[in-house]
């Protein structure tokens, strides 16, 4: 009896380990299962490339080219976007993402303060003329005031900085501490052209650009860049 007693106390004491051991290894499996579940961003979401977005947003570095990124580069505002890694191309560039979109600003909220740190150097406007307006920077940082005189809405957009924004008709706004060098784009939001007219305010590192409606294509602009040097070209 005492042998069998002890083999018994034995299969026992090996069960009760075998079972200690699976349950010690259960927290662990849902915690593995949540990591595998975690959804990847996708930094070339499709929306970038729908109306209107597909018109008005430059899409991130790394990204295939949309049409307006394309039109700018054309227009030798930006350097295209190199294509997509393999990893973008798995995540897939057109995978839905229900109930994304873009921010608009408060009509009300007229002064936006801007991050100089987020601005991209890698897209750049080539200057190929005389400057249209040369302004004192104020420690390589501008403010600049957009005057819209038409009676159509205006988006404008500060390249790798913001999201593209609307400016009402007969309103300003003011995008404060942008640092050179900087491009903002603009397009009327019916589809017609804009006379642009930048000019030196009396504060220094300030910058006064006004839009006014354009009679005819040639005389429509629909991107700036200010330089380092304070230098600022229309295009």
């Amino acid at each position: 009896m005492n042998m069998k007693s002890q083999n018994f106390r034995k299969s026992a004491e090996l069960f009760g380990a075998i079972c200690g051991g699976l349950l010690m290894s259960l927290p662990a499996i849902p915690q593995v299962l949540a990591q595998e579940s975690i959804p990847k961003i996708n930094p070339c979401p499709r929306i970038f490339y729908e109306e209107p977005h597909n018109n008005q947003v430059v899409v991130p570095q790394g990204c295939p080219p949309n049409a307006l990124t394309e039109r700018l580069a054309a227009q030798g505002l930006l350097r295209v976007p190199a294509t997509s890694s393999q990893e973008q191309t798995r995540l897939g560039v057109g995978t839905p993402e229900p109930g994304v979109r873009l921010p608009r600003p408060n009509p009300g909220d007229q002064t936006q303060q801007l991050s100089p740190g987020a601005i991209s150097t890698d897209q750049q406007l080539q200057p190929r003329q005389t400057p249209s307006a040369t302004i004192a920077l104020t420690n390589g940082m501008v403010n600049v005031r957009l005057v819209n005189e038409t009676a159509a809405n205006v988006t404008f957009q500060v390249i790798g900085d913001t999201a593209p924004r609307s400016l009402q008709g007969k309103s300003d706004v003011t995008l404060q501490n942008l640092k050179a060098p900087v491009t903002v784009t603009f397009e009327r939001e019916d589809g017609g052209q804009l006379i642009v007219t930048p000019q030196g305010s009396s504060e220094p590192g300030s910058l006064e650009v006004t839009f006014k409606e354009a009679t005819n294509a040639t005389q429509g602009r629909s991107a700036m860049r200010i330089e380092r040097n304070g230098s600022v070209f229309l295009n």
